[in-house]
């Protein structure tokens, strides 16, 4: 019995060899010949040089300055004999002195190891001029090797920065969610550069070659190119960005100027910060200032910048009341300067009030007070729903990446955040752009197209990419009714600008009549007891209101927003009239505004030191 069991165990050990052996030799061999083939044939990768951004003019706005890399061959150390090493970078020295020999040596020993056997990238950029004198003979050394390597460059510094954005070295998280990177090593960051970086960055060439155990090259197999160049056209022209960045100076907030289908010609976030700085790595007092400082320059208010939009939101407000079939364009109110509900005032910008007030006096004079009692009528879920659809409190879509979405309250958004009950004081504050209400500047500038044209417009800033035109079209978002009274809203936005008594009539200069809306968004609260508020200017800087103008000309042919933003600046009219003024004549200047007949000349007027919303 004992025979037999040894026997049967014999026949199965063997029986057990013979099928791994058979894995090993047959079953394996298609897994092996390519472990195989990948031993002796090889894929050089080449990079794809980045396509550069160019204006509507094609004025050069992101550059490729043209430069090499310097890569050391591996191996040059082993265990503690860096002789090699230092020896290597004691030539490189030589040759330019100004290369730091402790980053080469840092950069060398992160990426040498026993099984590495591509050359070590240790000087990232040389200037073209200074390598092309020392290329031929530091060529010639086997343990050198010079590659094309060109960088970023940006001609115009910290001019509209916020849009461009920049490119810089890649992190860990960005090379696992794009291996080209681990060739480029460098990626757009923000603005345009990181939106369209898939386009701009190109595809990688390679080419496939036979090597042997020494890894030497046999013979080439084949080559594929590379994919480049890839050119980014803007819609943006330098010339105004120029001309607005000179305008804002000395202030903090954020400009857009857009043609009424959503193309962006300029816009700006200020403070703005040069973009050079970011191509090779920032320091660190740099970067402290950057994100620590009260003006907040790495932010990018247009898209970034949460503001109540104050007097601004009663345009649509406005339109909405009368298109509800609740009110109508008759609906009036008697402004005596405040309004009680409870146990509080709600109190209109005009202490004294502004007696029997329609739709046009409330929105040319901007007469808290109709927006008050109107905002009772309409309540806030057709408020809310309504101003969304307009655009508030949703994304615009702008080609810029990390848009903020903003808030429009209502009772099921404030019970969510809050886990409270909606109070009708609430519905009031709403009504006038305060409150829980916060915006963006670029949703607001796309609100004011929508009513001067009647079309929500998708604002971009590409006008170009590949051969493909960037042409999103305007949405239809207005109820029938609500196109039917458009014009009314258009009439008191034209007085706004144009007419005695309209809030920003005293500090318009423009060549043509636009029309518009003045906010003046407050950032403190003024208490129940307070009678006679202070004067802006005498208020600390961090207390006084923002600024609003958000803008379309010409009134009568709609063609460009201007929308202006001012931190802290007070009162929109005053402080962004001139400014404004000078946008639209500059458009003028440049060809882009198109008048049909001659229009009168609107005068100055002297400026006004009332205030006004």
């Amino acid at each position: 019995m004992k025979v037999k069991v040894l026997i049967i165990f014999f026949i199965m050990a063997w029986i057990a060899l013979l099928v791994r052996v058979y894995d090993l030799s047959v079953q394996s061999n298609e897994h092996y010949e390519m472990l195989s083939q990948n031993n002796s044939i090889k894929a050089e990768l080449s990079a794809p040089v980045r396509g550069e951004i160019l204006d509507r003019n094609l004025e050069p706005i992101a550059i490729n300055e043209l430069g090499f890399k310097i890569s050391l061959a591996p191996h040059l150390t082993k265990g503690d004999d860096e002789h090699l090493l230092k020896q290597e970078i004691a030539y490189l020295l030589s040759m330019i002195p100004s290369l730091d020999a402790k980053k080469i040596a840092k950069a060398y020993k992160l990426e040498d190891s026993y099984y590495n056997h591509n050359f070590i990238d240790v000087v990232e950029f040389i200037p073209h001029e200074t390598m092309i004198p020392l290329y031929a003979l530091m060529n010639l050394r086997e343990t050198i090797k010079i590659s094309p390597s060109p960088k970023r460059l940006y001609p115009y510094g910290k001019i509209a920065s916020h849009l461009i954005g920049y490119v810089a070295k890649a992190n860990q998280r960005e090379v696992e969610n794009n291996s080209l990177l681990q060739l480029l090593g460098h990626v757009g960051k923000t603005g345009i550069e990181k939106y369209y970086n898939t386009y701009l960055q190109g595809e990688a060439g390679e080419r496939r070659i036979k090597v042997n155990a020494h890894n030497a090259e046999i013979e080439e197999l084949g080559r594929s190119a590379t994919k480049e160049n890839r050119n980014l056209v803007l819609n943006i022209d330098m010339r105004l960005e120029k001309y607005i960045a000179e305008s804002f100076k000395g202030n903090v907030g954020a400009i857009v100027v857009m043609d009424t289908k959503g193309a962006i010609y300029a816009a700006g976030s200020y403070p703005e910060y040069d973009l050079n700085a970011f191509v090779e790595g920032v320091s660190s007092d740099q970067w402290n200032y950057l994100i620590n400082s009260v003006d907040a320059p790495f932010t990018n208010k247009i898209i970034n910048g949460l503001y109540p939009p104050g007097s601004t939101i009663k345009t649509g407000m406005g339109l909405l009341y009368i298109s509800s079939g609740v009110m109508n364009e008759n609906f009036s109110v008697n402004c005596t300067g405040s309004f009680r509900l409870g146990n509080r005032s709600f109190r209109c910008w005009n202490q004294h009030g502004h007696g029997d007030v329609t739709i046009h006096k409330a929105i040319t004079q901007s007469c808290d007070d109709y927006f008050y009692k109107g905002s009772l009528n309409l309540g806030i879920e057709k408020m809310s729903s309504g101003l969304m659809r307009m655009g508030l409190g949703v994304k615009t879509s702008i080609d810029l990446p990390n848009e903020f979405v903003g808030t429009i309250p209502s009772r099921l958004w404030k019970l969510k955040k809050f886990k409270q009950p909606w109070y009708r004081g609430e519905t009031l504050n709403t009504a006038i752009g305060q409150g829980d209400v916060l915006t963006t500047p670029i949703q607001i500038a796309q609100y004011t197209a929508l009513m001067a044209t009647g079309k929500l417009p998708t604002p971009h800033i590409a006008y170009k990419v590949g051969s493909s035109i960037v042409a999103p079209q305007p949405k239809d978002v207005l109820t029938a009714l609500e196109k039917r009274n458009l014009p009314i809203i258009q009439s008191a936005m034209r007085s706004v600008c144009n007419d005695t008594g309209g809030t920003a009539k005293a500090f318009i200069s423009s060549r043509f009549p636009i029309a518009g809306k003045t906010g003046t968004a407050q950032t403190t609260g003024i208490g129940q007891n307070v009678k006679n508020r202070l004067n802006e200017k005498s208020m600390e800087y961090l207390k006084r209101s923002h600024a609003w103008f958000t803008t379309y000309g010409p009134a009568d042919n709609p063609q460009f927003i201007v929308t202006v933003l001012i931190e802290h600046g007070g009162h929109g009219g005053e402080a962004a009239g001139t400014m404004i003024s000078g946008i639209y004549n500059k458009l003028l200047e440049l060809g882009y505004v198109k008048l049909g007949q001659p229009e009168k000349i609107i005068p100055v007027s002297e400026q006004s030191s009332s205030a006004v919303n």
